[in-house]
């Protein structure tokens, strides 16, 4: 602990220096990095104006399908271009014009001048907070109302009403105030009283919010939202419990939630403590397809819990965040870096919850580089996942389902590779069928494609519409 305290205190030393631009530094990163989005959406919307069905796909998509998914691709690619430019000019306005300590300034004023029984550092810091938060609330609303009220809508996927969406705007601004507040405080209020090695307490504290947010949020936070039923008896019920027993996962509920309240598209996933776990399955999931499908897309969820690919996320996150709160120690009490943004003198001082944001401009450029890799490692385990579900026998039903999700959410069917490779967490839809030895006959979910499952639970019915390879491979 004697060394790295050395080696922050070297480090910090160093970087604590006033001919640093760093003002440039961090306008000339966000530029670059909005630049790099720029170019990897110009190559992807190249993508999206092909007329020709990849070759993969010919047999299970229709000419009026794959225009339609084209189209909607074209639309949100569009609406990412103007909400990101808009997204862009404020940063860069706020980072030039030091808007920062302006709204510090303003926010310390109006607080000496209240009744609030609270003085000092971390009650600033909150308000500060507050008040910047709600001004990015409120300057987003016409592209949030637009997204949902005019895009989503046009292709069939908004059902929330125009007061479902204030009232989930309320009750997350509620929600806000109501975890961000002790949780803001207790952050600044460690960093206060643990001196050097701070990051090794927020750290800790960090990873403690974590796991009890995974613990509450289903149970507190989702039903505020959304209506959890259990699902009814029947086949379906019968054959997830029975998968479950046999891949011996803790399954203590099987829930359904009411997705099309606000949209149309499909989704299935599980929560939960290490022994006492949840699924729930949209109810969207379950209208459009048929039991096979749903199982074998569960299969392909538990295949991250039973490969362990859940813990290992959180095991890289915890890293991460550690490594951040060890480099942000070094720049806490850079002087010349608050200094470049209006901020260090007795006015304003060095305020913990401005260095942390400053902090997050200059370690952006690893972002890209962090998120590159992180990509590249999920996709990876997505593989895995559909090979489970493949060898749990589902071949044809996983094809079937990954099919028909892609149609019914109007997914991009193909996309640029480095674009891809960029942006995308999962695989694109020819890579996993390709991994899973799929070959198309005919064409899935539409009007010949049976809705109920045969019941045979062997994954080899062909009501998908689709037949897989199914001889050994590697995947």
């Amino acid at each position: 602990m004697d060394l790295l305290r050395r080696l922050i205190a070297s480090a910090a030393s160093t970087l604590d220096n006033p001919s640093i631009p760093w003002k440039r530094l961090i306008l000339t990163f966000a530029v670059g990095e909005f630049a790099l989005e720029v170019y990897l959406g110009w190559r992807q919307y190249k993508v999206l104006q092909r007329t020709a069905i990849p070759l993969q796909l010919r047999h299970e998509i229709d000419q009026k399908t794959y225009d339609k998914s084209q189209a909607y691709g074209r639309a949100k690619a569009k609406y990412s271009i103007v909400s990101g430019v808009w997204g862009q000019c404020k940063s860069l306005s706020v980072i030039q014009y030091n808007l920062y300590a302006r709204l510090w300034a303003m926010t310390g004023t109006w607080l000496l001048r209240s009744n609030f029984p609270l003085r000092g550092e971390i009650a600033h810091s909150l308000l500060f907070a507050f008040t910047y938060s709600l001004a990015e609330t409120l300057l987003s609303l016409p592209f949030s109302y637009y997204y949902h009220f005019h895009l989503e809508q046009a292709y069939g996927f908004n059902k929330q009403t125009l007061r479902l969406w204030l009232t989930d705007l309320l009750k997350g601004q509620a929600l806000s105030l109501a975890f961000g507040i002790p949780l803001g405080a207790a952050f600044l209020y460690i960093i206060q009283k643990t001196g050097d090695v701070f990051f090794l307490y927020i750290w800790l504290f960090t990873l403690a919010v974590q796991l009890g947010a995974i613990t509450i949020y289903p149970i507190l936070i989702v039903p505020l939202f959304n209506k959890l039923t259990p699902l009814p008896p029947g086949t379906l019920k019968e054959r997830v419990e029975g998968l479950a027993a046999k891949l011996q996962f803790p399954l203590a509920e099987l829930q359904v939630i009411d997705g099309s309240k606000r949209s149309a598209h499909s989704n299935a996933y599980f929560t939960g403590l290490p022994w006492k776990k949840k699924i729930v399955i949209y109810d969207t999931l379950i209208d459009k397809s048929s039991v096979g499908e749903v199982e074998a897309i569960l299969a392909h969820e538990l295949g991250h819990w039973k490969m362990g690919h859940t813990t290992r996320l959180l095991l890289i996150s915890a890293s991460q965040l550690l490594v951040i709160f060890t480099l942000f120690s070094i720049f806490i009490r850079n002087t010349s870096l608050y200094s470049a943004f209006g901020f260090g003198t007795a006015q304003t001082g060095r305020p913990i919850i401005i260095g942390f944001i400053l902090f997050n401009g200059v370690l952006s450029p690893t972002d890209a580089v962090i998120k590159l890799l992180m990509n590249v490692w999920t996709r990876h385990m997505e593989f895995e996942a559909d090979a489970f579900s493949y060898q749990q026998g589902y071949a044809s039903e996983l094809a079937a389902s990954l099919i028909k999700l892609q149609i019914q959410n109007l997914s991009a069917m193909d996309a640029d590779w480095m674009y891809s490779t960029y942006h995308y967490s999962h695989p694109i839809l020819t890579e996993r069928l390709k991994a899973i030895g799929w070959r198309g006959e005919r064409k899935v979910g539409g009007d010949d494609d049976e809705k109920k499952d045969t019941g045979d639970g062997e994954g080899k019915a062909n009501g998908g519409g689709v037949v897989v390879d199914t001889k050994d491979k590697e995947l």
